[in-house]
């Protein structure tokens, strides 16, 4: 079966970005009110970061050591704010898959709206999603004894950095969710998680074999767990490598690589699927 494609409705340059961002922020509301209608959800949204805190934190805190010395559970936090960032390239992908198979895709594109408004209201909900993410695991982590010492511009700088990251992988998220089917979807969480523990998000990268330390510090989500916990004050960050003594610049570089790369794949290939 065919989908009914609407017209394309001539509009000036500046139209078009109009619409797209009005059409971008009513796509938004209705994914956050889908999302606020299913509290299942929204609790397994926020339970595995406060879950994770505690079991590293107080489970298996005690066995680990942080390069150079440090309170572990102020090494940990700004790992688990990476990776929380970073998973939630699983929860763009999967709802964009989702939508695809059940049809919601097939709507839009049957709808006089902009093309690229559907791509940006996903991402503006899944940016409102991680900030809210993000607001737990700060209160988790002042709540477990972390805390930022380099004043508030620094953090808010890394909490930027954070959401920087995350901002990357959502169009690295719509673009696979565009490509897999909902069964690929739901178990890229396999090799996804390895990737987030070869890092520095746990263990620092010089208690490593050397070739898996060499290999962590190059890892995208190393960088900007690093240049955080340089902007917190937390211990763990510097080392000897490039990679490591350049954390701030690359957690910069890495996501907008990201984004360069993946925003326009995302962009071609929901136009195809608009063919």
């Amino acid at each position: 079966m065919t989908t009914a494609i609407a017209p394309v409705i001539p509009r000036s340059r500046v139209q078009r970005l109009y619409w797209t961002f009005a059409d971008g922020c009513v796509i938004a509301r209705g994914n956050l009110v889908h999302l606020a209608r299913n509290p299942a959800a929204i609790l397994n949204l926020l339970l595995y970061p406060i879950v994770m805190v505690l079991l590293f934190g107080f489970v298996l805190g005690s066995a680990m050591n942080v390069a150079g010395g440090g309170d572990y559970r102020e090494f940990l936090m700004p790992g688990m704010f990476g990776q929380t960032m970073t998973l939630g390239v699983m929860t763009t992908m999967v709802i964009v898959t989702n939508d695809a198979a059940r049809g919601v895709t097939d709507r839009f594109r049957s709808m006089p709206i902009s093309r690229a408004g559907v791509v940006l209201g996903r991402a503006v909900a899944d940016m409102v999603n991680s900030v809210l993410e993000l607001a737990v695991l700060l209160l988790c982590g002042l709540a477990v004894g972390w805390s930022w010492h380099r004043g508030l511009g620094n953090a808010l700088t890394a909490l930027g950095l954070l959401l920087l990251l995350r901002f990357a992988l959502i169009w690295v998220g719509i673009y696979l969710g565009l490509i897999l089917t909902p069964e690929s979807a739901a178990a890229a969480w396999m090799p996804l998680m390895p990737l987030t523990m070869l890092a520095n998000t746990f263990v620092s990268p010089e208690l490593m074999p050397g070739w898996m330390g060499a290999l962590s510090e190059w890892n995208p989500l190393s960088a900007t767990v690093a240049a955080c916990r340089e902007l917190f004050g937390n211990p763990g960050w510097g080392g000897d490598s490039w990679a490591a003594a350049h954390a701030l610049p690359l957690a910069v570089a890495w996501p907008v690589a990201l984004t360069l790369v993946f925003l326009p794949l995302s962009a071609r290939r929901y136009r195809r699927l608009a063919r």
